[in-house]
């Protein structure tokens, strides 16, 4: 039954791709009627203006340029001029750093405050206030602090990737069957080894799920974070090229923004369903 229905949803999935390049196809092909204009501005705009051809570009001339970026995917010709390979690590590097920065200090403050209902109640109030702020916000006092755009992008997706583990780790500890804690306690299972041979087993889907927000979250920001700080990397890859006035290079990068993100979700997706068991 579930091999048949994830057979069927690839089938779907597949008629659904293609309609939707045959839609673009059919999108971009045409031609409009030539609006007519002075030689000086024709000669500016291109053939877009002066055949009447769509600005956009269609599947196959993506497809082309996006062969192109896989067989050279790590050329440097100078600062402006990297390939996608390079730039996409640059990115994924500095979304790994600040994640994992994040980890080791939120999931065990989140088990602190879970915990803890002292600490819960003392840090709330810290937590409510910070959790709201847009991470971009902290990019001016990072760059004035840290004096390094690529540490500053780093602590960006420190902040950003924070809360959502922290909020997620501490809700799965208080959530623990009590049963459980007060068996280990009638045991005399010490704290420590309770947090981990009862309770960690018990919140690790919930910690994963709040891990799996994070990663998204982190995808999300870095190429927001790149834009403003540039230099390398895929949010000023796409920059660079709309200022170029490469549509093309735009769009394959946001066809590969769109696939790192995605494998990113599934590798923390996997986990998530190896830690989860039927009560």
């Amino acid at each position: 039954m579930t091999k048949s229905l994830r057979l069927r949803a690839a089938v779907v999935s597949i008629l659904l791709f293609c309609g939707f390049i045959a839609a673009w196809h059919l999108a971009t092909r045409g031609s409009g009627e030539v609006a007519k204009m002075s030689p000086e501005y024709a000669a500016l705009m291109g053939a877009t203006a002066t055949q009447g051809k769509s600005a956009m570009p269609g599947p196959f001339d993506v497809g082309s340029k996006l062969w192109e970026h896989i067989k050279h995917p790590f050329y440097d010709n100078g600062p402006n001029d990297k390939g996608l390979g390079i730039q996409l690590g640059y990115s994924i590097a500095r979304v790994m750093i600040g994640y994992l920065l994040a980890v080791a200090v939120a999931i065990p403050l989140g088990f602190l405050i879970g915990m803890s209902p002292l600490m819960n109640k003392a840090l709330d109030p810290f937590i409510q206030v910070l959790k709201p702020i847009s991470p971009l916000a902290w990019m001016p006092l990072a760059l004035y602090t840290i004096k390094d755009s690529s540490l500053s992008a780093v602590f960006v997706i420190f902040i950003c990737s924070v809360w959502p583990m922290l909020l997620n780790t501490a809700f799965g500890v208080a959530s623990v069957r009590k049963e459980w804690i007060n068996v280990a306690r009638t045991l005399e299972v010490g704290t420590v080894r309770r947090a981990f041979t009862v309770i960690l087993p018990a919140a690790a889907p919930t910690i994963l799920t709040g891990m799996r927000i994070s990663i998204g979250i982190a995808w999300l920001v870095i190429v927001a974070a790149e834009m403003l700080v540039g230099g390398t990397g895929i949010g000023y890859f796409v920059w660079n090229e709309w200022n170029n006035l490469s549509i093309v290079n735009v769009i394959i990068a946001i066809l590969m923004i769109g696939l790192v993100g995605m494998l990113l979700d599934q590798v923390l997706a996997r986990f998530t369903r190896m830690v989860t068991f039927p009560e």
